[in-house]
């Protein structure tokens, strides 16, 4: 159980699919190397023309620019990155879902959500930024424990963890090994769609059982879908239908990940299992 971006939050960061080339025999390498950069928050090595696949988060579009332009190109084995930039997430890992209750037990577990009030920019603090850096750690920390650590008082480690969650900034999730869990297999479709239709399909995409991240983005390709399925063979059955509902849909690339090195910060083993955790950071400044 860890922390998981809220939807309110992705109106004050900067994200962006990377696909990153490497020099060959490298790609092993660079994935490592980057497992520790606070702010690749994902990593996928991937069947594909390219080596890997991330996805990385940072304060604003200039810090983006910084660590895209200038820090990346210098990790050893790196030939080539490309960050296409998200211009609208239409759902994120931390709602998907694997109808493991039923309805009514769902029910007993998901309270009225709180209702959201605007917030404004830079409104992360630094104790936010130590809160959120526990609960990397460990989704299930008692406030006891977290205000300890942070050196504040119970109430004050409860009412900001409140905020932040009542503000959208915030949520948690439940995590588990998908490969021994039934999902050994991840795919990722990059699409071209009409922008007049993009929010039509991008909101129809994420009803979809399998449906793990949509989003829009900036360059040759204005769509993409990560699902999780049961096999190898679910990926043809998925664009199957997905030429079928939505014609004005074009998969141009389907990619199916190999292994994942990290997820939301968390480093995995070949299994899926979390062995370590580097914790976000996106408000610091990159750096590697």
């Amino acid at each position: 159980v860890a922390f998981s971006p809220g939807p309110r939050l992705f109106e004050q960061i900067c994200l962006a699919f990377m696909v990153i080339d490497c020099a060959p025999g490298a790609t092993a390498q660079v994935a490592q190397s980057l497992t520790t950069h606070p702010h690749m928050i994902t990593i996928e090595r991937a069947a594909a023309d390219h080596d890997t696949l991330s996805i990385a988060a940072t304060r604003d579009l200039p810090a983006l620019s910084r660590y895209t332009l200038d820090l990346l190109p210098c990790v050893p084995g790196i030939t080539a990155v490309q960050a296409r930039v998200v211009t609208h997430m239409f759902t994120e890992g931390g709602r998907w879902r694997i109808a493991a209750l039923a309805p009514d037990q769902r029910a007993r577990l998901t309270g009225r959500p709180p209702a959201q009030t605007p917030v404004a920019p830079g409104e992360i603090t630094p104790l936010d930024r130590a809160l959120v850096t526990r609960l990397a750690h460990n989704g299930r920390a008692p406030y006891q424990a977290l205000a300890h650590d942070l050196g504040v008082s119970l109430s004050t480690a409860k009412r900001r963890l409140e905020q932040l969650t009542r503000r959208g900034l915030l949520r948690f999730r439940c995590d588990f090994a998908r490969p021994l869990g039934g999902w050994p297999v991840s795919v990722t479709l990059w699409a071209r769609v009409p922008p007049a239709d993009l929010p039509e399909i991008g909101h129809a995409l994420i009803q979809l059982p399998e449906t793990r991240n949509c989003a829009a983005l900036t360059g040759p390709h204005n769509l993409v879908l990560q699902a999780s399925l049961h096999s190898v063979s679910d990926v043809l059955r998925l664009e199957t239908h997905l030429a079928t509902a939505h014609p004005s849909l074009d998969i141009v690339d389907r990619v199916i990940t190999l292994r994942q090195d990290k997820l939301l910060g968390h480093l995995l083993d070949p299994q899926g299992r979390s062995v370590g955790v580097i914790p976000p950071d996106l408000w610091a400044e990159p750096a590697v």
